[in-house]
């Protein structure tokens, strides 16, 4: 599943589904706009997880919750609570991020 946040209810989405994993992005940022489509591409294959896309200049507390301070930021979460996260515009590093979160 995909969602694209559209209030500042992060944490909501986080506590209702057991794997989450998140791109924190923003309009202006090009290595986001590079990576949404990878992040779109392994949102369709990995249907036991939901991904997020939240702008992180929008939605300043979604932000906090990965302690956000660069961008793109990738963030897993797992039951309710932050895993882990990668600052990056390496498909690579997004994966392994992924795989982390499917591989328990």
């Amino acid at each position: 599943m995909l969602l694209e946040l559209e209030q500042d209810n992060l944490q909501e989405i986080i506590n209702n589904n057991d794997n989450v994993v998140v791109q924190y992005s923003a309009t202006w940022c090009g290595n986001c706009r590079i990576m949404k489509p990878k992040f779109k591409k392994e949102a369709s294959e990995n249907e036991n997880i939901t991904f997020v896309i939240a702008d992180a200049e929008k939605f300043p507390e979604s932000r906090k919750l990965a302690n956000v301070n660069n961008l793109p930021t990738f963030a897993s979460f797992e039951k309710g609570k932050f895993k882990n996260q990668v600052q990056t515009n390496k498909y690579d590093l997004l994966k392994d991020l992924i795989s982390e979160v499917t591989h328990n």
